[in-house]
């Protein structure tokens, strides 16, 4: 529910969604969406909770996360021929509570 929410908010906001759920061959990494944002192709993790009652969903991308995304993203930018230069990394925190509360972090790490 997370990821569709995401889906149409980055879409709202000018963003073009080239994939969902994107994973390498190996199974190595996995990137819940990617989108070109202007000149921008961007690698997106979407973090949905219920609540922020345990803490904000971003805070769940730690460094073993930014690692498998990293890979994850190498393998897609290498496959479709994009400069690595010309990339980054967001996040998009979803809370599920009355009123859901989108957030959308962009360059969130290197």
């Amino acid at each position: 529910m997370g990821e569709d929410e995401a889906h149409r908010y980055l879409r709202g906001r000018g963003c073009t969604i080239v994939a969902r759920n994107y994973r390498t061959r190996s199974g190595s990494g996995e990137i819940d969406l990617v989108a070109w944002h202007g000149q921008r192709l961007v690698f997106v993790e979407v973090k949905t909770r219920e609540s922020e009652e345990f803490g904000m969903p971003e805070s769940a991308v730690d460094t073993e996360k930014r690692a498998n995304l990293r890979r994850a993203a190498q393998d897609y930018a290498n496959r479709t021929g994009v400069d690595w230069d010309k990339t980054r990394f967001d996040i998009v925190s979803v809370v599920l509570a009355k009123p859901m509360r989108i957030a959308w972090i962009q360059d969130a790490f290197r």
